[in-house]
C-alpha cells in the first residue's frame, strides 16, 4: 500500500509518500515540498500547487492519500489561502480517483507520538524513528505530510484489526 500524505499550505505544500510493506515495515518512497512565489497571483500559485501535485500522483500512483485537516488560528487571511490551497489539493486527489482521508492535527500528533499535543521536535524524531531514516526529513512540512501518511497508514491498520 501507497499512501500520498499531504501538509496543505500555499507557499509550501508538504508530500510524503509512504509504503507499507507485506511485514508491517514503512518506506519513505518520496517526500518534499510543493513552493510557489509569494509574488505571483494567488489564482497562478494555486494552478502551480495543482499541476505539481498531479505530476506527482502521475509519477508514483498512490493507492490512497491523507490530507491534513485545518486548524484555524487567530490569522483569518493565511487560513483562507491554506483553504484556497487545500481545496486544490483535493480536487486533484479526486481528480485522480484516490481515497481521500483527513486528518485533525490531534490525531495526527497522537497517531505518531501517541500524544496529542506533542510538540514538533518529538513529531519528527518520531518520524524519523518510524521510516528509518537516518536524519529528520527536511523541510519540517516535508516530515508534517510523511506524519499523515504514517497517520494513514496506522489508521488502516487499526480498521482492518477491527475487521478480524
Amino acid at each position: 500500500m501507497l499512501v500520498l500524505g499531504l501538509d496543505p499550505g500555499t507557499a509550501t505544500t508538504g508530500y510524503g509518500l509512504v509504503r507499507e510493506h507485506d511485514d508491517g515495515t514503512l518506506e519513505a518512497v518520496a517526500f518534499g515540498v510543493i513552493r510557489t512565489p509569494p509574488d505571483l497571483p494567488m489564482a497562478r500559485r494555486l494552478q502551480m500547487i495543482y499541476r505539481e501535485l498531479t505530476a506527482l500522483i502521475e509519477a508514483h500512483h498512490p493507492d490512497a492519500a491523507a490530507i491534513e485537516q485545518m486548524f484555524f488560528g487567530r490569522n483569518i487571511t493565511t487560513a483562507i489561502t491554506v483553504a484556497q490551497a487545500r481545496g486544490v489539493q483535493l480536487l486533484a486527489l479526486e481528480n485522480a480517483c484516490l481515497p481521500i482521508r483527513e486528518y485533525k492535527p490531534s490525531q495526527i500528533k497522537q497517531s505518531i507520538a501517541g500524544y496529542g499535543n506533542a510538540p514538533k521536535a518529538q513529531m519528527q524524531e518520531m518520524v524519523r524513528a518510524l521510516l528509518d531514516l537516518e536524519e529528520v526529513p527536511q523541510p519540517d512540512d516535508a516530515a508534517d505530510a510523511l506524519a499523515v501518511a504514517i497517520t494513514d497508514i496506522n489508521s488502516g491498520r487499526y480498521e482492518r484489526l477491527m475487521l478480524e
